[in-house]
C-alpha cells in the first residue's frame, strides 16, 4: 500500500494511492499509518479520494488509526468517493470523523512522497 504526505501550517495530509482498502491489506494499511502518524502534528487528514472500495475490515483499520492517536490528535477524512462516504453514512462513522470535500480545500494539490 502506498501512500503520499505533506506537511504544511501544523497539518500533515496523507494522500492513499490504493484503489481498495479491505480485509487484504487492512493490517498492512493500519501498521503503515501508524508509521507515518509516528510523530505527526496535532492534525491529520487522510484524502481517500483514489480509494474506491472500503469494506468493513479497512473501516475497522481507519477507526483503529484513529484510537490510535488519541484525543489530543486529530483525524481528518477528505475527498471520499461515493462509495466511501456510503460506508461511512451506514455505518453513521459520518458523525464520528471531520469529513472534507476535498483534501485541497485545506492543503494545496502538491504532496511528497513518505
Amino acid at each position: 500500500m502506498e501512500f503520499e504526505t505533506r506537511r504544511q501550517d501544523g497539518i500533515l495530509r496523507i494522500d492513499v494511492l490504493s484503489k481498495r482498502i479491505d480485509a487484504a491489506c487492512a493490517i498492512q494499511f493500519k501498521d503503515r499509518m501508524r508509521d507515518i502518524c509516528a510523530d505527526p502534528p496535532p492534525r491529520i487528514v487522510l484524502n481517500l479520494r483514489q480509494v474506491d472500495f472500503l469494506d468493513s475490515s479497512g473501516l475497522g483499520a481507519v477507526v483503529a488509526v484513529k484510537k490510535h492517536l488519541g484525543q489530543e490528535r486529530s483525524l481528518e477524512l477528505a475527498g471520499l468517493t461515493p462509495k466511501v462516504q456510503k460506508v461511512f453514512q451506514l455505518t453513521r462513522m459520518d458523525s464520528v470523523f471531520v469529513i472534507h470535500g476535498s483534501a485541497d480545500e485545506i492543503l494545496g494539490g502538491g504532496s511528497h512522497a513518505a
